[in-house]
């Protein structure tokens, strides 16, 4: 199964869908972490979510689901760039039991962001009340961006996957009646799609699966992967909050500052030499 990011069209219609597989790009992710498999599985969700919703981007830029609870995973959150570059983290969860979305992430809420490279960045909120990640992002779509929008998610031990259909806004020319009896026509159809067939059906089989009486459009596939886009530089800046003299107590208590990057486990190592430059006045 390739990573891949796939857009349709279904003609004569105000439909348009993605389709997203990942396995190298999962895997990857949870390489560098021991999570329970049912939080593995969630963050695979997450990483699949985040790359459906960065096909809505039309600027370069970063998509991110950030979900808090009071559940047995505190934190989980993924992003995907413009770029088609994935990564995620869940923290807290080493002791996670349950396989039940409910109890993992409860009395929580997810935080959508948007921060293009140019621009303002933008953020919103919806409660964790569905009964698992896809509908708790179809009710953001209903309150923040009034388009319908249904989303199926899929994930196993060694692969994870998702389906978004999205009603576009209306033409000039659409009707009222038929733009709703198309959506849930298309939608209809989906909803027959089971997560093994999601899992383990390629776009082309998938599609012709649910749509094979309607006339589907393919666009390129865009290629997906993990990748970390911490630094030394961006590490070091990041410093900054804990401020000149406790950074120096600690080299002078242990040597050096000694960070791992939480998603990739890139280890950074800062000398006194590198703190006090970062407190230097910038030269005029």
């Amino acid at each position: 199964m390739n990573d891949q990011l796939q857009r349709f069209l279904l003609d004569n219609t105000d439909i348009r869908g993605e389709l997203v597989q990942l396995n190298k790009t999962y895997k990857d992710t949870l390489a560098a972490h021991r999570y329970p498999e049912a939080v593995g599985r969630l963050l695979g969700e997450f990483l699949a979510a985040a790359a459906l919703l960065s096909a809505t981007l039309k600027f370069d830029g970063i998509i991110s689901l950030q979900a808090r609870s009071d559940g047995e995973v505190p934190l989980i959150m993924a992003e995907a760039t413009s770029e088609h570059k994935l990564r995620g983290i869940a923290r807290g969860a080493d002791l996670a039991a349950s396989d039940e979305f409910k109890d993992l992430l409860s009395s929580g809420h997810m935080t959508i962001t948007i921060e293009p490279k140019q621009g303002k960045r933008y953020q919103g909120i919806v409660s964790l009340e569905g009964d698992n990640l896809a509908q708790c992002l179809e009710s953001y779509f209903r309150q923040s961006e009034q388009l319908s929008t249904r989303i199926w998610l899929s994930s196993s031990d060694e692969q994870v996957a998702g389906m978004m259909l999205q009603q576009l806004p209306a033409t000039d020319s659409a009707k009222g009646e038929v733009r709703t009896a198309d959506w849930e026509h298309a939608t209809h159809l989906a909803n027959t799609l089971t997560s093994d067939e999601l899992l383990s059906l390629d776009f082309n089989q998938l599609l012709y699966r649910l749509y094979n009486q309607e006339q589907v459009r393919l666009f390129e596939p865009a290629e997906l992967e993990f990748s970390c886009h911490c630094s030394r530089d961006r590490t070091l800046r990041a410093l900054m909050t804990v401020g000149e003299t406790d950074l120096l107590e600690i080299i002078n208590e242990q040597g050096a500052v000694e960070t791992n990057c939480e998603f990739c486990h890139q280890h950074y190592q800062f000398t006194g030499k590198d703190i006090k430059s970062l407190f230097e006045p910038p030269l005029h």
